[in-house]
């Protein structure tokens, strides 16, 4: 689905890796043993001797290759102030045409919309600059800009008084999430207190399909390689490109297994629709915005996606908030990374229904929000690459593909997330217990006992 050349929701969403550290190898084949490492925003003489130690534990799995090194997407931040206007559509089995079908792509229906959409914009002294269809929601969307000092509050409530119009709303900004502290402050993998290669013993996450709403997913890096079924680019004016955060996050969830080199995911067999609703920034954050998040997670829900995960965050927003209720009611997993910054840890984590994660540390989550491994996590980079990725952002990946691996054990019988998930006395996500089958533990989980947690009160 190629998205109109200016999108319905113009506000930026921010999802990437700045402040992390990156390990990178000098050549194929290097070990963490060898000292041929070049570390990328750090003193080598500073951190090298107390790192060494702690890289072994974690990464000696990995077989690193290359230099690292991504060049940034052009960003996009010339736009003006915008806004979505929505218009309803009519019921899906009728078109204003004369026509019966599901389709709103053409017809007299869709330019009767744009009629009115014109005449909105000249009323309010707008510009018309794109428009979506999106029969989930039986609304047309249209993207507005504000001229130079115009007020997008005012602007917005004198949209919503028309009575030709269903609802409109500001453009949102959201931020892929991060870790703003040193993410060398200690190594937390999923593989030994998930126990990975023990619970792979009962499930894989085989033949659940996954959908990465992030920035682009390298698809040819050797541990993604035969991963992705679908690839969509949802940002205006770019081709479809790998990126640093859709990468690390996508190979977090469902990196290959068995292959020789780099990561095992923690759901190998999962299958991942890579949906690019981010561009990567200069600054290696990535931005998003409302009409492209809404536009992967339409496309997500219309393709059966089972699990979602959105490592990003935001202000509430009415549009991606429907959607979300319509995948939820679908009884699609929706995983969100929660920002501790914002009220409930932000948007869309603080949406009911939706599975809020962060980074695991020493204290516990707050009320609301699980805890999953998110420091100092080994995963792919563009270009045949690894380095290590830091921030909720990964942590709401390790949930995704244990979700993934939840669906697979117990199919359409799944139980809702949040009533599934197992907390241990930390408050961290137990994996094991959590996907205890037949009331037998999956794998040697010490909580395994316990009867699963209830849903996290959110504050």
């Amino acid at each position: 689905m190629t998205p109109p050349r200016s999108a319905c929701g113009a506000a930026p969403f921010y999802a990437g890796p700045r402040g992390d550290a990156q390990l990178s190898s000098e050549r194929p084949g290097d070990s963490c043993s060898s000292g041929q490492h070049r570390w990328t925003g750090f003193s080598r003489s500073a951190v090298f001797t107390g790192l060494l130690a702690a890289m072994c534990r974690v990464v000696a799995m990995l077989a690193l290759g290359g230099a690292l090194g991504v060049a940034p997407a052009v960003a996009a931040d010339d736009e003006p102030p915008q806004v979505l206007v929505m218009l309803e559509l009519p019921p899906p089995h009728f078109r204003a045409d004369g026509g019966y079908g599901g389709s709103y792509a053409d017809g007299a229906g869709r330019q009767a919309r744009r009629r009115v959409a014109h005449e909105l914009a000249q009323a309010h002294g707008l510009q018309l600059q794109g428009d979506w269809p999106m029969p989930l929601l039986g609304v047309h969307c249209f993207v507005m800009a504000l001229p130079p000092q115009r007020d997008t509050a005012q602007a917005v409530q004198a949209l919503a008084a028309d009575r030709r119009v269903a609802w409109a709303q500001p453009m949102q900004e959201f931020r892929a999430q991060r870790d703003e502290t040193d993410p060398l402050y200690r190594v937390q993998p999923a593989a030994e207190p998930w126990q990975l290669q023990a619970l792979h013993q009962r499930a894989t996450g085989r033949g659940v399909q996954v959908a990465v709403i992030d920035s682009g997913v390298d698809d040819r890096h050797p541990d993604l390689a035969g991963q992705v079924v679908r690839r969509e680019n949802f940002v205006r004016r770019q081709a479809y490109q790998a990126e640093q955060h859709g990468t690390g996050v996508a190979a977090v969830i469902a990196a290959r297994a068995g292959n020789g080199v780099g990561i095992v995911g923690v759901a190998p067999q999962a299958r991942l629709q890579a949906l690019r609703a981010c561009r990567q920034q200069p600054d290696e954050a990535s931005r998003c915005d409302t009409l492209s998040l809404a536009q992967a997670l339409h496309h997500a829900i219309e393709h059966e996606a089972q699990v979602i995960n959105l490592s990003l965050a935001g202000p509430p927003d009415r549009l991606l908030a429907r959607l979300l209720d319509i995948a939820l009611a679908r009884d699609i997993d929706v995983v969100g990374a929660a920002d501790l910054g914002l009220p409930q840890g932000g948007f869309p984590a603080s949406h009911p229904g939706v599975i809020a994660v962060v980074a695991q540390a020493r204290q516990r989550p707050p009320a609301g929000l699980w805890a999953a491994p998110g420091q100092d996590i080994p995963t792919a980079t563009p270009g045949g690459r690894w380095t290590l990725r830091s921030g909720s952002s990964f942590a709401a990946a390790h949930v995704a593909g244990l979700l993934a691996l939840r669906r697979e054990l117990h199919g359409p019988r799944a139980p809702r997330p949040h009533a599934a998930l197992v907390s241990d006395a930390s408050g961290a996500v137990d994996a094991c217990a959590t996907l205890r089958v037949m009331n037998a533990c999956a794998c040697g989980c010490p909580s395994a006992s316990a009867e699963p947690a209830a849903a996290p009160a959110r504050p």
